[in-house]
C-alpha cells in the first residue's frame, strides 16, 4: 500500500497574513519534571533515564486556517429549508472513497473554472465522475502557499460548475487553491465593479440549496494519477464548527 499525504504542514508561518496565522507552543521534556515533582513524586523515584514528557499547545490556529474541510453550515445556517450539518455531523461515508483529479492547472489567475473546462479534460482523458467519488482539483496553486499572496491569486470555482459536480452525486470536493472560489480580494474587486449582487462567494453559496463539502489548501496532487487510488478526508470532530483541518491522503492499493 501507498500513501500520498495532501495535506500542508500545521506550523507557524511568518508569510500567513493574520486570518490564517498559527502559533503552537511546545513545551520541552524537562519541563514536565518540575510538574511530575508537584504532583507528588519524588525525584528519587523518577524512573533511570527518565527526562520528562514533552508536550504541545495549539495557542492560535482557525478551523479554515490549513488544509481543511468545509461542513455545509460555512456555507449557510440552513441547506435547502434545513438545519445544515456542521462538521461533526459530516456521515464519516463521505469522507472516505475513489478518488478523481480534474486538472485545470492552465487556468489564468481569475479565469473560473467552467463546466465546459471540467467537460472538456474528462473527454480529453476518458475519465467518468461517478456517484460517491471525492473530486479533486488541481490548479497548481499549491505551489504559493506559505507565500503572502497566496491567498491573492489563482483561479477558482463557477457557481455552475460546482452545482453540476454536485449533480453527479458527489458529496466531497477539494482544490489545491486557497479558497474554492476565485481568490477572495478578486471577487470583494469585482462585486463593486459590477454592482452584481450574485457574483461574490458563489460557488460556495451553493450550499445553501445543495448539499456538499469541499477541502480547501490541498497539497501534493500533482503526485497523483487522475483516477485509481482512494482519498481518506477524516476531519477532527470539532462540535457545532464551520469546517476541522483534515489529513488527507491518498491511498493506492
Amino acid at each position: 500500500m501507498k500513501i500520498i499525504d495532501l495535506s500542508k504542514p500545521i506550523q507557524y508561518n511568518k508569510s500567513d497574513p493574520w486570518f490564517m496565522k498559527v502559533k503552537i507552543k511546545h513545551k520541552p521534556h524537562q519541563k514536565s519534571k518540575w510538574l511530575i515533582r508537584l504532583l507528588g513524586l519524588p525525584f528519587h523515584l523518577f524512573p533511570k533515564d527518565f527526562v520528562g514528557w514533552a508536550d504541545d499547545t495549539i495557542q492560535k490556529m482557525g478551523v479554515h486556517s490549513t488544509t481543511h474541510i468545509d461542513a455545509p453550515w460555512h456555507y449557510s445556517p440552513t441547506t435547502n429549508g434545513q438545519k445544515s450539518k456542521t462538521i461533526d455531523e459530516i456521515p464519516l461515508e463521505w469522507c472516505f472513497g475513489e478518488g478523481l483529479v480534474i486538472d485545470m492547472k492552465h487556468k489564468a489567475d481569475f479565469d473560473p473554472i467552467t463546466i465546459t473546462d471540467i467537460e472538456i479534460f474528462l473527454e480529453e482523458k476518458q475519465l467518468d465522475i461517478k456517484p460517491g467519488m471525492i473530486v479533486l482539483i488541481k490548479t497548481g496553486r499549491d505551489k504559493y502557499n506559505g507565500t503572502k499572496n497566496f491567498h491573492k491569486i489563482g483561479t477558482g470555482m463557477s457557481a455552475a460548475a460546482t452545482e453540476w459536480i454536485i449533480d453527479k452525486g458527489i458529496k466531497v470536493m477539494g482544490i489545491d487553491s486557497w479558497g474554492w472560489d476565485l481568490p477572495l480580494p478578486y471577487m470583494l474587486k469585482k462585486a463593486k465593479e459590477t454592482a452584481n449582487p450574485e457574483l461574490f462567494w458563489e460557488a460556495h453559496l451553493i450550499g445553501k440549496n445543495k448539499e456538499y463539502c469541499h477541502m480547501e489548501q490541498l497539497v501534493n496532487l500533482d503526485k497523483l494519477p487522475y483516477e485509481g487510488f482512494k482519498i481518506a478526508v477524516f476531519p477532527l470532530k470539532i462540535v457545532g464548527a464551520s469546517a476541522a483541518p483534515a489529513r488527507v491522503v491518498a491511498i493506492f492499493d
